[in-house]
């Protein structure tokens, strides 16, 4: 598994004065998305509706709404 591309505007381009620590997102070689955000398991573990659940293993992670809204235009429709 590799990292492919980031979807959407670098942290630079959205303002980050360093550019270097931010919320991302990137496409892997094997089709899925990797997301580096701010964990909030232990904040939001039981906010989730009763339909939603997690592994042990998965971690609940927050982005900013800009860093979602820029990536809109690359992510792909299938």
């Amino acid at each position: 598994m590799k990292i492919m591309r980031r979807i959407g505007a670098s942290p630079r381009e959205r303002g980050s004065l360093s550019g270097d620590t931010c919320p991302d997102i990137f496409e892997l070689s094997d089709g899925n998305f990797a997301v580096i955000g701010t964990d909030a398991t232990e904040a939001l573990d039981g906010e989730l509706p009763a339909d939603a659940a997690r592994a042990d293993y998965e971690r609940i992670v927050v982005i900013s709404r800009e860093t979602l809204l820029r990536a809109k235009d690359d992510i792909p429709h299938a």
